[in-house]
């Protein structure tokens, strides 16, 4: 009896106590949009991406016109010339993949010049959230622009314009 009992007071402090936590949002695609820094950026990774990309498909497409070549060509090649051919459009083959993936692997550059333009935007952006959550006394800011884990959201506890604000940024 004084087990359950106390089970009861335990759960009521912990639910208690979890009602009167203060909790916020903020949507960080809304934030993002209106810190001009950030477009630009955005701008010219997009530039350089569609730059690499049309270096590759120039690539691709030379290789395209090698492999029609051989094509046509093939039945006046001797074996030799043949297995030469097919080696040296694998070979280029491989050589436009590496360098699809230097340019846009995990690793790549375009992967390093967005950590090297975004990242210190983004950093800014958390640490504000996590400056307005102390002074806010915030036990918990959501992220809306992160999924549709929250069904409803009250604009008055939305502290994206406030995140703009303490940037120096206005909507």
């Amino acid at each position: 009896m004084k087990k359950l009992i106390l089970s009861a007071l335990v759960l009521t402090l912990f639910v208690g106590s979890a009602l009167a936590q203060k909790f916020a949002f903020v949507d960080s695609d809304y934030i993002l949009q209106n810190i001009p820094s950030y477009k630009a950026a955005q701008d010219e990774l997009d530039k350089t991406s569609e730059t690499w990309e049309a270096e590759v498909a120039v690539e691709y497409e030379k290789i395209e016109n090698l492999y029609k070549t051989y094509q046509s060509e093939r039945v006046l090649l001797t074996d030799d010339m043949r297995t030469k051919r097919e080696e040296e459009i694998i070979s280029k083959e491989h050589a436009v993949k590496d360098l699809q993936a230097k340019y846009f692997g995990p690793e790549g550059d375009l992967s390093k010049k967005r950590q090297e333009l975004v990242k210190p935007i983004q950093d800014a952006v958390y640490k504000t959230v996590k400056e307005l959550s102390a002074e806010g006394s915030y036990a918990i800011i959501f992220d809306t622009a992160s999924g549709a884990s929250i069904l409803y959201s009250n604009p008055r506890y939305d502290l994206s314009d406030e995140v703009l604000k303490k940037l120096g940024y206005k909507n």
